[in-house]
């Protein structure tokens, strides 16, 4: 085919461009729709594909970046562009009025410019649609030029998906469940952390997905750290197949809303011991990875205590952590406020006490031959060295009881015994 130049475009390609637009107006107006409609739906079109092939060639943003596909998807959109050179600056941090301004974009709301600084129009409507409390941080120049953290972008996200809270420690809960949020690694949230620009594109892809309906891929370890940041256990993320109940017990909220974080904080009623659960965390054996494996010693040197002889602490008969591998393991964190009166109450530095309750053994005796049937004790070297139980995931039954987590003081005598129910639901196999 002969081909010519028209300011250097070719004939074939000036015959597309002008004669392409011409042909879809004339279409236009023989199916009734207005020619200025089609026009800019044309041009629109236009202008997304170059947008993708701009994006598509950023030098720094090569084939195997982890977040090309939604950077290319981002810019296609017209959220947020690349900078002069061929760049887009994917690590470059991201500051608070820059992604709210992405944020409203991507979710198409209306913005009416103003004359007021450039991320005014975009904090209004971000206002306007609570996806921004000035609760968050003040409404100035200096907060909008400041780094968003990642908490700040998890508590954005989820409000943007509509779900919300009234705890400022539940959002990245909230953002890690849904998909929202990943972690850094092993359960590292980096809540204080600054994001990039590669991270905001792939933030704002997932909570657009979940605007469409769909559901994300979600990082449990972020999760069970999210949970237990927001309310002091993970035993909902990492058991979730044991505390159990009917969702009649929590009608309006979540089942995750029954523990009583409120009641870690234990203060016997004479006033003379004080301390309290830091957490509750839980660990699956089952899982290698658990990133909470590193709070205890090498899993090769713990036992579990099958209620044998003892002789001056140690257990006379030693039964491997490392045999019951289908289990959890729960560790209590804690500690000891004060305590003014050592003949009522035991001091140590693992603070209150923790008991399970309602998973009983079908034949005790059965335990003693090194059956783990029921929850136990773990130590390392001699009984009550470390906070940790071992709960068997079968095996127990609950003979009608329901399950409980029960704080209570270490106490000595009956005087002053004080306890708080933590957490109380039917568990699997309550009638």
């Amino acid at each position: 085919m002969n081909k010519f130049m028209v300011g250097g475009i070719s004939g074939v390609m000036l015959f597309t461009v002008l004669f392409g637009t011409v042909y879809s107006v004339q279409a236009a107006e023989k199916k009734g729709t207005s020619p200025s409609i089609a026009l800019e739906t044309q041009q629109a079109a236009e202008s997304s594909v170059q947008k993708t092939q701009d994006a598509r060639n950023f030098t720094d943003v090569r084939d195997g970046h982890w977040a090309k596909t939604d950077i290319v998807t981002a810019v296609s959109k017209g959220y947020v562009a690349g900078y002069p050179g061929g760049l887009f600056k994917p690590d470059q941090p991201i500051k608070r009025g820059e992604f709210v301004k992405m944020v409203v974009t991507a979710l198409g709301l209306p913005v009416e410019t103003t004359t007021g600084a450039w991320y005014e129009s975009y904090v209004k409507v971000a206002g306007d649609n609570i996806l921004y409390s000035t609760s968050d941080f003040a409404n100035n120049d200096k907060e909008w030029n400041t780094n968003i953290t990642r908490q700040e972008m998890a508590r954005i996200a989820v409000r943007a998906t509509g779900a919300t809270t009234t705890e400022d420690d539940k959002w990245m809960y909230l953002a890690t469940k849904a998909g929202l949020i990943t972690g850094l690694g092993k359960g590292e949230l980096g809540i204080d952390k600054t994001t990039t620009r590669a991270q905001s594109v792939t933030i704002i892809e997932r909570i657009l997905t979940v605007k469409d309906g769909g559901t994300l891929p979600v990082d449990k370890y972020a999760v069970g750290s999210a949970e237990i940041a927001w309310h002091g256990t993970n035993i909902f993320t990492v058991m979730p197949e044991i505390y159990v109940t009917d969702e009649k017990d929590y009608v309006g909220k979540t089942i995750e809303d029954l523990w009583n974080e409120e009641l870690m904080v234990l203060e016997t009623k004479d006033g003379d011991y004080k301390g309290v659960l830091e957490a509750l965390i839980a660990i699956d054996l089952a899982d290698p990875n658990d990133p909470n494996l590193k709070l205890l010693p090498p899993l090769s040197e713990l036992k579990w205590f099958n209620r044998s002889g003892v002789n001056d602490g140690v257990p006379m008969e030693q039964h491997p952590v490392s045999e019951k591998m289908d289990s959890y393991l729960l560790y209590y964190k804690g500690k000891e406020i004060y305590n003014n009166n050592s003949a009522r109450y035991r001091s140590s530095d693992l603070g209150p006490s923790v008991t399970l309750m309602g998973m009983n053994a079908v034949k005790l005796t059965d335990m003693r031959k090194g059956i783990l049937n029921m929850p136990a004790i773990v130590y390392h070297h001699k009984l009550h060295d470390l906070p940790v139980d071992i709960v068997p995931k079968t095996g127990w039954v609950q003979n009608g009881d329901k399950l409980k987590i029960e704080i209570h003081s270490p106490s000595v005598v009956a005087a002053g015994y004080t306890s708080h129910i933590l957490l109380e639901v039917n568990g699997p196999m309550f009638d």
